[in-house]
């Protein structure tokens, strides 16, 4: 009975067959995956190893060749600073464009005393490097030691560039030899100047004594002393009454000095 049974059931297993018609022939498709995924790897190395060939030879253009390299440079803003001092400072001279930081370059450009501010572009050739600059503006002519320089509103001393018939000479007493670049004369000082100038159109020269301040030679011929400060309009209204009160009695005056308005002096001839 039981051998039957597994008999039955070997026979009720089905085999899948393929129905054949007689005289038409089959055809079996292969499919080369393989070969075609390694025809296509090797498309992307070739692509890759192109773009890589490519890179490498910008690479060589941009270092090989002088055309990157800076040999000049675009300047505005000049008046009194030449071209050729812009580019000295900026320190880029045959530098290649890829190297140069213009932040470096604006702070290299400050370091001259005549220039106030400087905004620096850095783009492609032919101006790779472009510099606006804003120059300071002389105030006054400062005379020490024989040696004549600007100097602003702020006090900032810088080179004299040309002769300026518009601006008070003041002629230091000091002694300590050509008052340099990095020395700041006081505010005081210059706001005086340019007062007293502005005040007596006429002047042309003021002298500075460390103790005195301020002065000129009146053309009635004595020495005339004002100090520092912006309070000039009240020292020369003094000095004037202290004058005519002088002259109106006959006498000449060699020195008046108003610097402290409140105990003005003065020396005449044959005492005080």
């Amino acid at each position: 009975m039981t051998s039957r049974l597994r008999e039955r059931r070997r026979n009720s297993v089905r085999t899948p067959g393929i129905l054949r018609t007689p005289g038409i022939a089959l055809d079996v498709v292969e499919r080369p995956v393989q070969h075609s995924a390694r025809r296509g790897m090797a498309s992307w190395r070739i692509f890759s190893a192109l773009i890589v060939l490519s890179l490498l030879g910008v690479l060589a253009l941009f270092f090989a060749t002088p055309f990157f390299y800076i040999h000049s440079i675009a300047v505005g803003g000049l008046r009194y600073v030449t071209k050729e001092e812009v580019f000295a400072l900026t320190g880029v001279a045959d530098m290649h464009i890829f190297w140069v930081d213009p932040n470096t370059v604006r702070d290299s450009i400050l370091r001259s005393p005549t220039v106030a501010d400087a905004t620096v572009t850095v783009g492609w050739p032919p101006n790779m490097v472009q510099v606006i600059i804003q120059e300071r503006e002389p105030a006054v002519v400062w005379q020490q030691s024989g040696v004549l320089v600007w100097v602003d509103v702020q006090g900032r001393v810088m080179q004299q560039r040309e002769n300026r018939a518009d601006l008070v000479r003041i002629d230091s007493d000091d002694s300590d030899g050509p008052i340099g670049p990095n020395v700041l004369v006081p505010l005081d000082v210059v706001a005086g100047a340019l007062q007293l100038k502005n005040l007596r159109s006429n002047i042309e020269t003021l002298r500075y004594d460390r103790e005195k301040g301020l002065g000129y030679q009146d053309g009635r011929g004595w020495e005339a002393w004002f100090g520092t400060g912006t309070d000039m309009p009240e020292k020369l209204t003094i000095y004037e009454t202290l004058v005519d009160n002088i002259l109106s009695r006959g006498q000449q005056p060699l020195e008046v000095n108003v610097v402290d308005p409140d105990a003005p002096y003065y020396a005449v001839l044959g005492g005080r």
